[in-house]
């Protein structure tokens, strides 16, 4: 599952750096670098200007903190000294950045580029944004290719192809592992399985929520729904194809029209794709298994293909809806920018197919809605639930998960399922697209740095308002988060 960038986040004042001891300097580079990792008190009593409780959580005395561990690299080394770029405002608690901005990476930061602005890889609040990394404090962040083989900034993983389903999307994101209703619990897939304490829907250290989805001091996280934003991304592939009427055009495309059910089998291959039923034949519509396999799978010489988000506005409470009687994602793209193929009726790029994956919890009732011109087919738990096979124009279809379709396509409550939407426009004229989900809501996990609703706010431990309270429905809700529409 995909999800929903949060909202810019305001940086947080700077604060000037203290120094701890006998006097009011700032502490040594190389006085800090001596200090251990962990002091015991024993170790802190030898130490020249070590209090003697240094790590109790109490300010004493010639400290100029205490955060309630003797750990150094955490704001407060184990000399009970502020480190620099971090504020320490309450002794035993967990010392925070003292500003977005200042080149260091400190508290719940995941970034520091030397400026507050956002759009550059590190946001207006430090945090890393999708497609970047941010190698060096205090140095301008740098744009990741997925698919080069290196797992870096955001990405989760790197598998080098453009499919889903295998539990790396072309976003080098996890996806979750399911199969008949159990998922294996993936840490940053956005799914909060048993055995996970947190998961939201990241590795990255210092939002609440850790790289081994063990919740970070200070945060609380709780299970969330994704059942009312105002839309939802969900990740597509396109595959682009030239018209069997062009030289080394693909045979299934630009060729015969009509209706043409059953030319998929009725459940998934064990690679996730859809199986053509002709086995060594062939269809009204289609020419064969040879050719079809190229539909839904990477081609160097008959497709190109195209990774990118399909946005689905929210229609009603826990209903999102795409929908475009004008659809050509591709208009401009793939072969009609190699100049391979020319646009065609109306300027545009028609001959495409596309493949979208979605994962569920099963309740009940859930409803899904479809229209397409050509071909759409529609699996839940690898079970074919929707076929409008063919070329044609604007077929609509839907399915309700009742009692009876739960029965054929094995699926039991509270289980974790996978919708797989196939879609192909192989015919010029018109490109009609709806896709309806209604009831597909996915835990996961939103966490909050505990100081959430005392009224002040802290962006860099993700708070996007803080209005006093930790109650939802008034604009800011529980765990500090902007409501839409609020």
């Amino acid at each position: 599952m995909n999800k929903l960038p949060a909202a810019a986040m305001t940086a947080m004042v700077a604060f000037g750096a203290l120094a701890c001891g006998g006097d009011d300097s700032p502490a040594d580079a190389a006085d800090v670098a001596d200090v251990p990792d962990v002091l015991t008190d024993g170790d802190a009593r030898a130490e020249d200007g070590a209090a003697p409780a240094c790590g109790d959580g109490a300010l004493d005395p010639g400290e100029a903190c205490d955060d309630g561990n003797p750990v150094r690299d955490d704001g407060c080394d184990g000399l009970c000294r502020l480190e620099s770029g971090w504020v320490c405002p309450e002794a035993g608690r967990p010392c925070r950045a003292a500003a977005c901005g200042d080149s260091i990476v400190a508290g719940g930061e995941q970034c520091d580029d030397g400026n507050a602005g956002a759009g550059d890889g590190c946001s207006s609040a430090c945090r890393m944004e999708e497609g970047w990394a941010c190698d060096v404090p205090g140095s301008a962040c740098r744009r990741t290719t997925c698919g080069d083989g290196t797992v870096e900034g955001t990405e989760q993983c790197e598998d080098g192809n453009h499919d889903l389903g295998d539990g790396c999307d072309p976003f080098c994101r996890l996806e979750p592992t399911c199969e008949d209703g159990t998922c294996v619990a993936v840490c940053g897939d956005g799914v909060r399985l048993p055995g996970e304490a947190c998961d939201d829907g990241n590795t990255r250290p210092g939002d609440g929520c850790a790289a081994a989805c063990t919740i970070e001091d200070g945060y609380t996280c709780t299970d969330v729904v994704d059942a009312e934003p105002a839309s939802v991304a969900i990740p597509i592939v396109y595959r682009d194809f030239r018209g069997a009427d062009l030289a080394d055009g693909h045979p299934d495309f630009e060729y015969a029209l009509g209706d043409d059910r059953g030319i998929v089998e009725d459940v998934l291959g064990a690679d996730g794709k859809p199986v053509y039923a002709a086995a060594g034949g062939a269809t009204p519509t289609t020419n064969g298994e040879g050719a079809f396999r190229s539909w839904y799978r990477d081609d160097a010489t008959l497709n190109r293909t195209i990774v990118e988000r399909l946005t689905l506005d929210r229609t009603a409470p826990g209903t999102f809806v795409f929908d475009n009687d004008d659809f050509f994602p591709l208009d401009g793209r793939g072969f009609v920018a190699e100049g391979t193929e020319d646009p065609r009726d109306g300027g545009h790029n028609f001959h495409f197919t596309s493949e979208l994956r979605y994962w569920f919890v099963y309740a009940g009732g859930e409803e899904l809605t479809f229209r397409g011109d050509d071909d759409v087919w529609v699996f839940v738990n690898g079970h074919l639930a929707v076929d409008i096979g063919g070329v044609h124009g604007a077929e609509d279809a839907s399915v309700t998960l009742g009692a009876a379709e739960a029965a054929a396509m094995g699926l039991r409550a509270d289980g974790i399922y996978e919708a797989v939407v196939f879609q192909a426009e192989r015919h010029t004229s018109q490109s009609s697209y709806r896709l309806t989900l209604r009831g597909f809501n996915a835990p996961h996990s939103e966490c909050a740095w505990g100081n959430c609703g005392d009224g002040t706010l802290e962006p860099a431990f993700g708070e996007e308002c803080d209005d006093g309270n930790r109650v939802s429905g008034d604009g800011c809700d529980a765990n500090c988060r902007a409501e839409l529409g609020k």
